[in-house]
């Protein structure tokens, strides 16, 4: 039996779900590799040790280099600040060390592009959490299109609004500060939704019309609540798009909709029906087939459970659904799979590039006020 040893780097939420899915993957799933948490890295020697404890990590660091320059480390788990996904991600690949990074998978195309190069030209293994496609639901939901149960895909809409910033006296941090975060709204969720779009269509964004807006400009500092700090990126951003095959689409995201705790949804129209679903309600898709009885026409709900995919190891009936934590178990489980069977991992670092160029195109679009080809960047 195989063993992948993880080295772990950024324990905040984000890297917190990733240790509950190194936990959670080897029971829920029947793998043939195994998993060992190997290596912990955080800002402070002191949290480090405390994290490695909580997550049942063997060592501990406080400087993430110590992570990528051991030698008894298989791959290297990037949970930090988007700034510095590609400083780690490089000195990984340079140590020959496979990757897996939270999104988005850089602060500019460019970077990412960097990223994927190195990849490819040492041979390593990439993963992108780009999680919410690993839901069973919207993986029905691609199999129905790949079927022809839809027809013809003529339209996309896809949202990804939350309101976790909507209230202008939460403090900025930095997610709202280009040097570190890059793009606001439209980088942080609004890839999710990007990536999305290219997975249940099987195919690329090709050219983008955008509008980006800063809606709350200025934030409470989080020291000093009486100083106001300038929010340096979009609050919201919505585009047109076209992709490779001349399929229209829209999407729209925000971190300021108030009431929208997990707005990712999408409606994908074909020629014979249409596929309906949001993220709130994670175990239904609603599903329009046009040729049904016009006296019985409209739109069913079909509970996901055991009979689609991946969802039978998390539970035995239909409707109860999972959680948000167990499509970060199904995606380390494509990890564990991936490395310990040489087989592909989706979405790579390639797929994370093509998303970051459709990010880029989108506020090139805003900022020129024209549509922008994805090639242009």
């Amino acid at each position: 039996m195989k063993t992948v040893k993880v080295g772990l780097i950024g324990t905040g939420y984000i890297g917190r779900c990733h240790a509950i899915a190194y936990a959670q993957a080897p029971t829920v799933f029947n793998l043939q590799g195994k998993l060992e948490l190997e290596y912990l890295a955080e800002i402070t020697p002191e949290l480090a040790a405390q994290k490695a404890q909580e997550f049942g990590f063997k060592r501990s660091t406080g400087d993430w280099r110590d992570v990528v320059n051991d030698p008894n480390v298989d791959v290297v788990d990037i949970c930090t600040p988007n700034f510095l996904h590609k400083e780690i991600a490089l000195a990984a690949i340079k140590q020959g060390k496979h990757v897996y990074s939270e999104k988005p998978l850089a602060l500019t195309a460019l970077e990412a592009k960097e990223m994927y190069d190195a990849a490819t030209q040492a041979g390593v293994k990439t993963l992108v959490g780009f999680n919410y496609m690993k839901n069973p639901t919207s993986q029905l939901a691609r199999e129905i299109i790949r079927n022809g149960e839809i027809g013809e895909v003529i339209h996309f809409y896809g949202t990804h609004n939350e309101d976790y910033l909507a209230s202008p006296s939460t403090p900025i941090d930095w997610h709202c500060y280009r040097a570190k975060a890059g793009l606001g709204a439209l980088g942080d969720i609004g890839a999710h939704i990007i990536n999305m779009a290219q997975y249940l269509l099987g195919e690329d964004i090709v050219s983008v019309s955008g509008d980006l807006q800063t809606v709350i400009k200025q934030r409470p500092d989080p020291q000093d609540k009486t100083k106001l700090v300038e929010v340096e990126n979009e609050d919201q951003a919505s585009s047109l798009l076209r992709f490779a095959s001349g399929v229209m689409g829209t999407i729209e995201t925000s971190r300021i909709a108030c009431g929208r705790k997990m707005g990712l949804t999408y409606v994908i129209t074909g020629t014979k029906g249409t596929i309906s679903y949001t993220q709130e309600r994670m175990a239904e898709l609603k599903l329009y087939l046009h040729d049904d009885d016009p006296a019985r026409q409209g739109f069913k709900t079909i509970l996901t459970g055991p009979l689609h995919p991946d969802y039978k190891p998390f539970c035995v009936s239909a409707g109860h659904g999972i959680g948000f934590n167990d499509q970060k178990t199904v995606e380390v489980r494509d990890l564990i799979v991936g490395l310990t069977e040489d087989k592909p991992m989706w979405p790579d670092f390639e797929e994370g590039y093509k998303v970051s160029r459709i990010l880029e195109a989108i506020a090139k679009s805003a900022d020129s006020k024209r549509w922008v080809d994805v090639n242009e960047i």
